[in-house]
């Protein structure tokens, strides 16, 4: 199986939506999943992610299923810190990127969060959600995860290539789940930027699949169309 990432497109908030770049930036993600085509299609429950997979259903005649597990919203609740601003993201904020990226929560691994510094957090309960709803939802695609060891046991062969629209947010607590590298490390160290394509491959060995990252957040769609190619609007390519 190929598994695609991709994160929604240059997005309004509020209302939930997209913006003209954003709309672009669709159909320039859908003309690329069009060359080789995907099986099946699913989306986040939030506007911006369902309108960014909308011109690839259109394209491939396929129909969207939605994933409200998938929702920004539920993420926002379990891995934002107060700041002097508000809230924000925890892979944002300065002083928990400090902790992230310090020999403490790098030493407790897979049970950071149990950190003083985070007791008043959600984010034991945010990585519960997330990890049972998205081992449930690759175990529907016939991989069993293998908690801890970054692995999954096949159940059936796959030979599908499914795409999952949805957000960054919630996509960096995903795919640190989906491979095991904790919260933290995997925060730091990548991002995805806006309909930013990666490519996981699930290939059967013995029985065994071992998630591979073939490409992280890639642009070239947008590249091909002529399209800003800025992180967040804010760094250029």
């Amino acid at each position: 199986m190929l598994f695609f990432y991709i994160r929604h497109g240059d997005p309004i908030y509020n209302p939930d939506s997209l913006t003209p770049l954003g709309e672009r930036q669709a159909e320039a993600v859908a003309k690329r999943l069009a060359v080789y085509g995907v099986d099946k299609i699913y989306a986040s429950t939030s506007n911006r992610a369902v309108m960014t997979s909308t011109p690839t259903a259109e394209i491939l005649k396929k129909d969207i299923t939605r994933l409200d597990f998938c929702n920004e919203n539920h993420a926002w609740k379990d891995f934002t810190v107060v700041c002097e601003t508000g809230r924000r993201w925890a892979f944002q904020d300065k002083e928990t990127r400090k902790l992230f990226c310090g020999e403490e929560i790098l030493a407790l691994r897979d049970k950071w969060y149990t950190h003083p510094d985070f007791s008043d957090y959600h984010f034991e309960n945010g990585l519960e959600r997330i990890g049972k709803e998205s081992d449930e939802f690759f175990k529907s695609l016939g991989y069993e995860h293998i908690k801890g060891t970054g692995t999954y046991k096949v159940l059936r062969e796959n030979n599908e290539r499914v795409a999952l629209f949805a957000h960054q947010g919630f996509g960096i607590a995903f795919l640190s789940s989906l491979l095991d590298i904790p919260y933290p490390v995997f925060s730091m160290h990548f991002d995805t930027s806006h309909t930013g394509m990666t490519v996981i491959e699930f290939k059967d060995e013995d029985g065994i699949a071992i998630p591979k990252i073939l490409t992280l957040s890639n642009d070239s769609h947008l590249y091909k169309e002529g399209l800003p190619t800025k992180y967040n609007n804010i760094t250029r390519f």
